[in-house]
């Protein structure tokens, strides 16, 4: 695993010395990319603010932040999270990235890296984490598709975090898959987005029950 940098380290130190992490013990935080930002959707029709309508309409005892920002990268998770952290001071942290680094061509141990780096630096401020895996498209090659799913693999196993295998799950699955899709083949449209929701779901809902 990654160590932190020893300023993220001595920033983490001071948010526990002073108590700040206790103010936001229910708050859920999704660190994301696109999917996760309501690329192409109205507000409040993405899966995040599906999760937060869930969460209340439950009434459990938490509220759900959105950090995610189109485009983003692991690296630029990565980046962004100590403020992230220092911000919301969560409790679970669900990191939905890495689809970006594959359609740029990044190193798959770069994503790697930055993926066990986030999981480890939210661990270590009192969070759990759940790892919303991401799957590319077949034409990029049988091999690199399932190597990069064992990434996300890998670094839950690693952490024993959660793991959501694949969030567009029962999406591009299907046989009628474009028409879940925007124009651009990549973004779900707002009727997929509960099915993100359902598939991320039975991973978060037992860290929220303590």
């Amino acid at each position: 695993m990654l160590h932190f940098s020893a300023a993220v380290a001595a920033a983490l130190a001071t948010a526990f010395a002073s108590g700040a992490w206790a103010a936001g013990e229910r708050e859920i935080v999704v660190v994301g990319d696109s999917v996760s930002a309501e690329y192409g959707l109205a507000r409040g029709t993405g899966w995040v603010a599906l999760l937060g309508r869930r969460v209340a309409e439950q009434k459990l005892p938490w509220t759900v932040a959105n950090a995610s920002i189109s485009g983003d990268t692991t690296s630029g998770g990565l980046a962004r999270l100590p403020q992230v952290l220092k911000q919301h001071h969560p409790k679970v942290v669900v990191i939905e990235l890495g689809g970006n680094d594959a359609l740029r061509g990044l190193p798959m141990s770069d994503t790697r890296k930055n993926l066990d780096a986030m999981t480890t630096m939210a661990e270590a401020a009192g969070a759990r984490v759940v790892i919303a895996g991401m799957m590319v498209p077949p034409n990029f090659g049988r091999k690199y598709q399932a190597d990069f799913a064992q990434v996300y693999a890998d670094v839950a196993a690693a952490h024993k975090a959660a793991l959501v295998p694949f969030i567009f799950k029962g999406i591009a699955d299907r046989p009628d898959a474009d028409d879940w899709f925007q124009a651009d083949r990549i973004h779900p449209v707002a009727k997929a987005h509960p099915i993100i929701l359902d598939n991320v779901w039975p991973l978060l809902k037992p860290l929220l029950k303590s």
